[in-house]
Formats: structure tokens, C-alpha cells, sequence
């Protein structure tokens, strides 16, 4: 009947714990992109082999043979005059726990659903002067290799009033009655301690190219390699049959890539991507390939009694590239560029048109000026002569001229030149006469 009141007690605090601690660490939500752990600028001769490194232990596929012994949490004490640090209990994923001190049997409780919730409070039933110290919750996932842990000091104090929990910068301190049960708080709700059914599925590793002149995101996918065995190759052809990846990749956690008859087409950036998004693994590792021409052997040097000194073959030609040769594509402008050069043909067009039209109107304009001066220079050469004044151009009476003259000369000469004359009378008797006479 004690234990069993004891343990709906145990159940009552654990329902009433209201602090919850969340831990820090990788085990957390996966980002969506990888971060780069190294970058590294590798040269390579080429016609040889070219290994580019790229491993790494957290990504080594187990199949769980131990029923689900890869995940444990265990409460470790140190300090109170115990000496070194010492085991009080653990449990792992399957539920099983063990109580390491035999006194500390039906003391100290976990919840058998602690995988499940993420709840791995420890419970003291009555705490004691010997239960002090400082209290460690550590879990471990030897899987995805997280080790993680929380550090709680417990006293025991016989004033009721001094009981309660406090923060002292660095960890949490809980004070407690003699006798009164101690709930050291553990919760940890990150998917990798709760789930266990999908972790072969989340684990891809997959290789990538950037040309010379290519951005990251725009890079090409040379591999896809999954734990489940599948594998899938991308890339250009004259890249793609050359490019490896050991079979036993995910078993040794090696994958590197060897790219074999190295070639001067193969520069650029490849890109190691390890995603284990069970484990919260995203990882990329990139190297900067550049492929240098393979040292040329000296040629042996002819002995003095042989005769001749050319008899050996000639050399390759070394202008003749090597491999697959690299095409330079144009890429053309895009609209933009089309809409700017029509903008200056137009604005030229138009600029040229107000131009052709300034000069059109000054010119009409200036005809339009010199008329009057014409007739006025016309009538001064004729001045002296014999000239029937009849013949030039009357204005009609209705018609009037308004003029600014100089001086009463040009105004006279003005009203001379527009008034109408009487017609001359010719005797053309008395004029034949007269040429007779002569």
C-alpha cells in the first residue's frame, strides 16, 4: 500500500512539473540548406586519377541488431561526499532500466514512456542529506553519435521555506525538504530521441559540379547515393562514366569521388552533400579542381658513338589540346538590350527630323523677309532708263501698304514705284522719219 501511494505521488509531481528545459545541440529541426564544413583547392596532372575526400562517421549505416540499444539516457551523481562520479540508473529506448545501488531500488523512478514524450525527469521518492550533490541527465544516441546532457544541483534542507528551484548562471538548483520527494527535470521532445522508424529512409549523399563561371545554385548533379543501395548518375557523358563512388560507402562512411583519365575539361567546383535527416546531419564539402598538363619526360640524351643524334621519333605536337575540347557559347542579350539599341536609332531619327524641319521654316522665313528688298534693288538699277512705269505691278486702291522709311527719299520712291502713270504717247511717223533722215 506504501508503494503504491508512492508511486501515484510520483505520477502527481510529474503531472504538475511545469519547467521544461529543451537542449542545444544538432539535434534539433534539419535546415533546409547544407553548411559548409571545408573548402579546399586540389590539383590534379592531367591523365591520371583524381581523388577528392569526403567522409564521415556519422554518416555509417547500422541496421539496430540490438533491439533499439542505440539510444540511452543514464543519471550519473558527483560531489556530497560520494567521491568520483558515479552511475545511478539508466534506460534504454526498448524501456528496460537498471538501478545500479541496490538502496536506490524503488528510490529512484524514470518514466517507462520517457522515449515516447521525451520526458526523462528522475524522481526521489524521499530525498536524504546523502542525496546531495550535482545530478547529470546525459543522453546518448550512439547512431547519430549525439551526446548531450543537463547538470541540476540537489540540497536538502530542513527549513520548508527554503525549498524551491533557482538559477545560478549556469545550471538550475533545487532545494528541497528532508523527506519530501525531488523531481529533477529532463525533457527533451527533439524528434531523434521519440522517432525510430525512418531512419534508413532520410540518409542521401549526392556529388555536384560547377562549371568554371557557374554559381553554386546552378551547379550539376553528378550522384545520388542513397542507404537503401539505390544510385543514380547524372552529368555530362564524356564526365559521367568516369566518376566513382565505393560501393561500401555508407558501410565505412567514405565517399569520395575518383575521377578516373583526368582530363582539362573536368576543372570547377565539386560539392560533397551528407544529409541524415533522421540524425540532423547537413553537411557539404567542397574542393576546387584544377587540372594541370602532365609533366613532360626529358628525352634521353643520344650516346656520342651512335651515329646519329634525330634517329628517335618526333615528339607529340603540344599545341594539340588534350581530351574534349571546351566550346565558348555567345549567349545573346536578352529584350532589354534590343529595346535600348531601337531607343537610340529613334531618338537619332528624331533628332535628325527637327533639324530638317529648323532649317525648312529659317529658310521660308527668310524668303519671306527679302522680297521687298528685291523689288527695291530691281527699281534702283532700272533708274535712268527708258522704262514704261505701266509694266510693273499696280497695287490695287483697296490694298494698302504699311511701311517704316528711313527718310522722305525711299518713301517718295515708294509711292512712285506703286503709283499708276499716264500712258506715253509715240508718234512711230515723226520716229521713222527721223531714221530716214539719218
Amino acid at each position: 500500500m506504501e508503494l503504491l501511494s508512492r508511486v501515484l505521488l510520483w505520477k502527481l509531481v510529474l503531472l504538475q512539473g511545469t519547467a521544461v528545459l529543451a537542449f542545444s545541440g544538432p539535434s534539433g529541426p534539419a535546415t533546409a540548406g547544407s553548411a559548409v564544413v571545408s573548402e579546399a583547392a586540389v590539383n590534379w596532372a592531367a591523365g591520371g586519377g583524381a581523388v577528392l575526400r569526403c567522409q564521415s562517421p556519422r554518416m555509417v549505416w547500422t541496421q539496430d541488431r540490438l533491439h533499439d540499444h542505440q539510444r540511452v539516457v543514464h543519471w550519473d551523481l558527483s560531489g556530497g561526499g560520494h567521491g568520483p562520479a558515479r552511475r545511478l540508473m539508466d534506460m534504454y529506448s526498448a524501456g528496460e532500466q537498471r538501478v545500479y545501488e541496490p538502496r536506490d531500488r524503488g528510490r529512484l523512478l524514470l518514466s517507462p514512456a520517457a522515449f515516447h514524450d521525451g520526458n526523462f525527469s528522475l524522481l526521489i521518492l524521499a530525498a536524504e542529506e546523502t542525496d546531495e550533490g550535482l545530478y547529470t541527465c546525459n543522453l546518448h544516441h550512439h547512431y547519430c553519435h549525439l551526446y548531450e546532457s543537463l547538470a541540476i544541483r540537489l540540497e536538502v534542507t530542513d527549513d520548508p521555506l527554503a525549498a524551491g528551484a533557482r538559477w545560478d548562471g549556469e545550471k538550475e538548483v533545487l532545494a528541497v525538504e528532508r523527506g519530501a520527494p525531488a523531481l529533477l527535470t529532463c525533457v527533451n521532445r527533439a524528434h531523434v530521441w521519440t522517432d525510430r522508424h525512418v531512419e534508413e529512409a532520410q540518409q542521401v549523399v549526392h556529388w555536384d559540379r560547377q562549371p568554371p563561371g557557374v554559381p553554386h545554385d546552378r551547379a550539376d548533379r553528378l550522384l545520388d547515393l542513397y542507404a537503401s543501395g539505390e544510385r543514380r548518375a547524372y552529368g555530362p557523358p564524356f564526365l559521367r562514366d568516369r566518376v566513382t563512388v565505393g560501393a561500401d560507402a555508407f558501410a565505412r562512411g567514405d565517399f569520395s569521388l575518383r575521377i578516373d583519365r583526368l582530363e582539362l575539361a573536368d576543372e570547377g567546383t565539386y560539392s560533397c552533400h551528407l544529409h541524415h535527416h533522421y540524425c540532423g546531419l547537413h553537411e557539404r564539402r567542397v574542393f576546387h579542381l584544377k587540372v594541370t598538363e602532365p609533366a613532360v619526360e626529358p628525352r634521353p640524351r643520344d650516346s656520342p658513338g651512335n651515329g646519329s643524334s634525330h634517329s628517335s621519333a618526333p615528339g607529340p605536337d603540344p599545341t594539340l589540346a588534350r581530351g574534349h575540347s571546351v566550346i565558348n557559347v555567345i549567349v545573346p542579350e536578352g529584350r532589354a538590350h534590343f529595346f535600348q539599341q531601337l531607343g537610340y536609332v529613334l531618338a537619332t531619327l528624331l533628332l535628325f527630323i527637327l533639324l530638317l524641319i529648323t532649317v525648312v521654316l529659317a529658310t521660308r522665313k527668310r524668303r519671306h523677309r527679302g522680297g521687298y528688298e528685291y523689288s527695291d534693288k530691281k527699281l534702283g538699277k532700272s533708274k535712268g532708263k527708258d522704262v514704261n512705269m505701266a509694266e510693273l505691278t499696280v497695287v490695287s486702291g483697296d490694298q494698302t501698304l504699311y511701311r517704316d522709311y528711313k527718310n522722305n527719299i525711299l518713301k517718295e520712291r515708294a509711292e512712285l514705284a506703286h503709283s499708276p502713270l499716264p500712258a506715253k504717247n509715240i508718234d512711230l511717223d515723226k520716229e521713222f522719219r527721223k531714221e530716214y533722215c539719218k
